[in-house]
């Protein structure tokens, strides 16, 4: 597989996206939510849908994506066993001396755009929809 067809969908929206980190994982889908402060909403969602294999830090900054080594394709296909439709390299500050390289591999790919708010407001606007934890002021 090269690196080109790996790399498709890779073109994130304009925006600040330096605060990431891991808002869902689970056997049929990994979510990295992303903008320049979480406390309160992301604006930007990268959804890996079948992941096969996930090499990055629940939280991280600033990443820079680009385009799988051949030594990353190559342990991708023996680990899982085969070529993966989707596979997406970075750097990124984990809050180490040095930058972390991530890797993930997936059958499918997503970049999902819009206001994600991460805490109950009752007055949301139309286009805003929760994060899958927040729950309405006093259901809990």
């Amino acid at each position: 597989m090269d690196s080109q067809r790996q790399q498709v969908g890779m073109q994130l929206p304009e925006g600040a996206w330096w605060d990431w980190d891991v808002i869902a994982w689970d056997a049929a889908e990994l979510r990295l939510a992303a903008g320049h402060d979480l406390t309160y909403y992301h604006g930007l969602e990268l959804v890996f849908g079948d992941p096969t294999l996930v090499s990055c830090p629940a939280k991280f900054l600033d990443p820079v994506f680009r385009a799988p080594t051949s030594e990353e394709i190559a342990r991708v296909t023996r680990q899982i066993g085969e070529e993966s439709p989707v596979l997406v390299a970075f750097e990124a500050d984990a809050g180490g001396l040095e930058p972390v390289s991530c890797l993930i591999a997936a059958e499918r790919f997503e970049v999902v755009y819009e206001t994600v708010l991460r805490y109950w407001r009752a007055d949301a606007a139309p286009g805003q929809r929760f994060a899958s934890w927040v729950r309405p002021q006093g259901s809990y």
